[in-house]
């Protein structure tokens, strides 16, 4: 496969967790990839398709195949918005042929951050140190809908002085759900605080995960808490030197 790689850098990262997209970017430079990225991307669609809102999320979705279908390989630090593209943009053009087609192709093409460097860079060691424990939040779409469980605790066990401890139950749902949590704001509350909880028995210092959106919920529940653990993005450790 070509060394060069177009960046989706989600709308969540570009407005909030800006970091996150140039840690990811600092990443794949190291390993010798040229970084290819497309000043038209926008959103994936999946708020407005969460939301009912299907002729508004196929009009993102086709912008989204407009913008990167000249890309050889595209790179998400996301599983969500990585899902939303490989399993969901199919529901959406089921009745165009002519764009079904172009998804199909595309998904061959798209990978959630972890998942392109194992799996299509074939590292799991990328340099990185970080004296710290930590334990990984499993996202709902990165867990369940693209089987991601392995790859960044490969890459987790490979970060010099870092201490890999795992929550127990590990793949409850965090609760953010994007508008589940404003919807039904007391039951992600609730489902974010027994998250915290099991966060805080493992005794870590930062909780990782591969979605910037569980991070913030699990972010605001620890901070309300005034629990003193920090929460970073895999692609953060990872940059780590």
């Amino acid at each position: 496969m070509s060394k060069r790689v177009s960046l989706f850098v989600t709308c969540l990262v570009d407005q909030l967790f800006p970091k996150v997209g140039m840690a990811m970017a600092a990443v794949l430079e190291r390993l010798g990839y040229e970084l290819d990225f497309p000043e038209n991307q926008t959103c994936c669609g999946q708020p407005a398709f969460n939301s009912g809102y299907r002729a508004e999320a196929r009009a993102v979705a086709r912008h989204f195949l407009d913008t990167f279908e000249r890309s050889e390989c595209i790179v998400v630090p996301s599983g969500s918005c990585t899902a939303m593209v490989t399993h969901h943009f199919a529901e959406l053009f089921h009745k165009d042929p002519a764009a079904l087609e172009r998804v199909h192709a595309l998904e061959k093409r798209i990978w959630e951050f972890a998942t392109f460097l194992t799996g299509v860079a074939g590292v799991e060691d990328v340099g990185a140190r970080m004296d710290d424990v930590v334990t990984f939040h499993d996202g709902c779409h990165a867990l369940r809908e693209l089987g991601i469980a392995e790859a960044p605790r490969r890459l987790l066990a490979h970060v010099r002085g870092l201490e890999l401890r795992e929550m127990e139950p590990a793949a409850e749902c965090c609760g953010f759900g994007g508008t589940f949590a404003v919807k039904f704001a007391e039951l992600s509350g609730a489902m974010a605080r027994t998250r915290m909880e099991a966060i805080l028995r493992t005794g870590a210092r930062t909780v990782v995960s591969l979605d910037p959106s569980c991070l913030m919920q699990l972010q605001g529940a620890l901070s309300r808490a005034g629990a003193g653990v920090r929460t970073m993005h895999l692609a953060e450790v990872l940059a780590s030197r």
